[in-house]
């Protein structure tokens, strides 16, 4: 007969199924491109100041604040205490009683020894003070 072609002769079968992994690998990658872009928006979100209303829906209380000096003085709602557990405790276990929800805000100087911050946050854990908050002052 004559010279068939070679790879023609036989017959090949249809796509019985279809391979993935590529398809996995494109998706994973723009996951992962979509992640660290929206990350970068929201950091790089715009600053405003809100207005001030009169009439507000929900009662905000002032949170109470102890700011600790380079010098190891501490202050409780801008009135110097000392750091005696009973002391703090004390006024945390007042302010507590004022206000059920108590938000607690430390601020300590940059000076400031990091056991006296962690002895803050000790005590006012102790007297069931569970949300607070370090400052910060941002650089720019």
């Amino acid at each position: 007969m004559g010279a068939q072609l070679a790879g023609s002769g036989g017959r090949r079968g249809g796509i019985v199924g279809i391979n993935v992994t590529p398809m996995v690998d494109v998706v994973l990658v723009l996951l992962v491109i979509m992640m660290v872009s929206a990350t970068y928006i929201a950091s790089q979100s715009i600053k405003v100041e809100l207005p001030k209303s009169a009439s507000s829906d929900e009662s905000v209380s002032s949170p109470a604040t102890v700011q600790i000096s380079k010098d190891g003085k501490f202050f409780f709602n801008q009135e110097t205490i000392a750091i005696a557990d009973a002391e703090l405790a004390g006024k945390l276990r007042e302010a507590r009683a004022a206000n059920a929800d108590l938000n607690l805000i430390i601020s300590g100087d940059t000076n400031a020894h990091h056991g006296d911050v962690v002895h803050v946050i000790d005590v006012a854990k102790r007297e069931g003070v569970t949300k607070f908050a370090i400052t910060i002052d941002q650089q720019k």
